[in-house]
């Protein structure tokens, strides 16, 4: 077959809506590409499934199983997932509609390899509070690997993508062959061995993502899928440690546990396993947070060797002092002359050296020295005596530095290399080293106002603040630092905050067309209170549900309002008051444009309306009559 070098979407209008722009990335379920939603007037990533998933007596399943999980997804809201927003078919072709994200994805951070651990522990944070969000929906990803952690351009700031869409391809996959659909090198061994799939299978995919980004590397090689199957299956995830000698026993803990090849033995899902990464963090040093992945590997026996009999000290910096110049040669002797004669140039001679001799040392060549080299980047007191040697006198300055090291020279002034009088202080910048702040205590569980002033207070200005939905705490409240309480770091240290939501939006009930009674206690069932309107309506029975607000399938936060629109039917159509107070029933007749009869004994024992003639629902005309009982 031909290589085809063009696509034929791109330009393409999809469902009279979405043109086709790009083509982002091509994965072996789909293909992304950057549309421009012509109705909303914004840019969006249309995600095509390749049509093989569909073919055949599958295709009716397969696009059940797509569209339900496409709901499920689209209902999952959080700062870390790429948000769909809808799903659709046009012609043969199946597609999602996303959030656009402009950016890279982790795969190229990785293969950079300038990944700290204080970068990759946020990294993992944000994306198992992602999983622990979509496993509390009974959501599971099934596919999290580098490719599918998109990474905001700008902010760095990661997004999961591709959530619960798998499960509709891996049943039809499945069902067709037999086989096990997803990136072999993060699969778990149940799913590989049993096909089976649940929270703990993301759980063990970001233990494999974690070992990653820890080391650089995969944990498990082979010279095909099924030797890198064969060895998730039967064989350990080794511990971190021995691949990058600076990590320890805390991060081989934590890997050990995401990725137990018994599933029994790990978390039971992401939220779990968030608490376990965010203790691991609290026990690195500060120090070994900052050392990127790939810079630090294990050192050899050889390096070992190499470092205790090959020490080269630097040269001292007096070995670079300017000299003296040299003096001037001494006069010629006096000729012969008479013994008076002698005298009196002998006394000249000497005369003139000791001038000779005062002006070079005092305005001449010698009142000048030039300011070393050697005495920037050295300790303080070897730059001392190198000046000193020069004939200056040394004077010094400190400030802080977050480059130089404590104690040594940041710069001189004059510079290196330039004439200078004799005996003149020469300034030495002197380092204090990098400024430390000390983060404040208590910053978890501050509203994140308070938390930043607290921050800026202490003399940290780079702070980042992100989201989440949790029942953990309330509203506003700090439930993640990056720093922890009483660490001295670095006054540019960029601190991260995450803040609370509060509770996950749940999802309000669909009740359009069910009667009043029925939606209203569906929906106080979810732990909505409800307020009820009603308007006329020529189609819709007296009594019926219209519509919602917020309307069903929306998110909404818990305990919050849903109204419910009640049709009171044709216009002419008596209303139903039963229950109300008699006021209130009295107030929605007149309203409808009846006049009110009042029976029973209600309105001295307070009882509500009881029954209506003509009854709610008959027709009657306005102006007419309506007797209300009350007993």
């Amino acid at each position: 077959m031909a290589q085809v070098t063009a696509d034929s979407l791109i330009g393409r209008l999809v469902d009279g809506r979405y043109q086709i722009v790009a083509r982002v990335a091509r994965g072996g379920m789909a293909t992304v590409y950057r549309a421009h939603d012509n109705r909303l007037n914004r840019e969006i990533a249309l995600k095509v499934m390749h049509p093989h998933l569909a073919e055949g007596d599958q295709a009716a399943s397969f696009l059940q199983r797509f569209e339900r999980e496409a709901r499920s997804a689209a209902g999952l809201q959080h700062h870390g997932v790429v948000a769909v927003y809808d799903q659709g078919t046009d012609g043969d072709m199946r597609y999602l509609t996303m959030e656009y994200v402009p950016g890279t994805n982790l795969r190229q951070l990785i293969r950079d390899g300038d990944l700290t651990l204080r970068r990759s522990f946020a990294v993992l944070d944000v994306v198992l509070s992602a999983l622990a969000a979509a496993h509390a929906k009974g959501i599971v990803h099934r596919d999290i690997k580098p490719e599918n952690v998109l990474l905001e351009q700008g902010t760095g700031r990661p997004k999961v993508a591709d959530f619960g869409l798998a499960r509709a391809i891996s049943e039809v996959s499945n069902t067709t062959t037999g086989t096990v659909l997803g990136t072999v090198a993060y699969l778990a061994p149940e799913t590989i061995s049993t096909g089976h799939v649940d929270a703990r299978a993301d759980v063990y995919a970001v233990g494999i993502l974690a070992f990653e980004l820890f080391t650089g590397r995969l944990p498990h090689a082979g010279e095909g899928p099924i030797q890198v199957a064969y060895a998730h299956v039967n064989t350990d995830v080794p511990p971190v440690s021995a691949f990058a000698g600076h990590l320890g026993r805390p991060l081989d803990l934590l890997v050990r546990a995401l990725t137990a090849r018994d599933p029994d033995r790990r978390p039971s899902d992401a939220a779990v396993a968030l608490d376990a990464l965010r203790n691991t963090f609290q026990q690195i040093p500060n120090e070994v947070l900052d050392i990127p992945a790939s810079a630090a590997p294990p050192p050899s026996q050889a390096a070992v060797k190499a470092a205790r009999t090959a020490v080269v000290e630097r040269p001292a910096a007096g070995r670079w002092a300017a000299q003296r110049p040299q003096q001037p040669p001494p006069p010629p002797p006096p000729a012969r002359s008479p013994r008076r004669g002698r005298k009196v140039l002998l006394a000249v001679a000497v005369v003139a050296v000791l001038f000779s001799a005062w002006w070079y040392t005092e305005r001449g060549p010698g009142a000048y020295a030039v300011v070393p080299d050697g005495v920037v980047g050295v300790a303080a007191q070897q730059a001392e005596e190198a000046l000193t040697e020069a004939g200056f006198t040394p004077s010094s300055v400190e400030q802080y530095d977050s480059e130089v090291p404590e104690g040594e020279v940041i710069s001189v002034v004059p510079d290196e290399g330039q004439r200078w009088e004799r005996d003149e202080r020469v300034r030495l910048v002197i380092s204090l080293g990098q400024e430390l702040a000390e983060v404040p205590a208590g910053l978890v569980g501050m509203t994140g106002q308070t938390a930043q002033a607290a921050l800026r207070e202490a003399g940290l200005t780079d702070v980042e603040v992100s989201r989440e939905y949790t029942n953990d705490g309330a509203r506003d409240e700090v439930i993640w630092a990056s720093v922890r309480d009483g660490d001295m770091v670095p006054t540019d240290e960029h601190v991260r905050l995450t803040v609370s939501d509060g509770p996950p939006p749940v999802t309000v009930p669909e009740v359009v067309g069910l009667g009043a009674d029925e939606a209203t206690g569906t929906l106080e069932a979810d732990d909505f209170d409800v307020q009820r309107q009603e308007r006329f309506d020529e189609k819709v029975p007296a009594g019926t549900v219209l519509g919602t607000e917020p309307a069903g399938g929306a998110g909404a936060q818990q305990g919050s309002t849903v109204t419910i629109v009640v049709s009171q039917g044709p216009e002419g159509t008596v209303p139903d008051v039963v229950g109300m107070s008699v006021e209130d029933a009295q107030a929605t007749l007149e309203e409808a444009g009846y006049t009110v009869a009042l029976r029973g004994f209600g309105e001295l024992f307070g009882d509500g309306v009881t029954e209506t003639k003509p009854a709610a629902g008959k027709h009657l005309k306005q102006g007419g009559e309506v007797t209300v009982w009350t007993w």
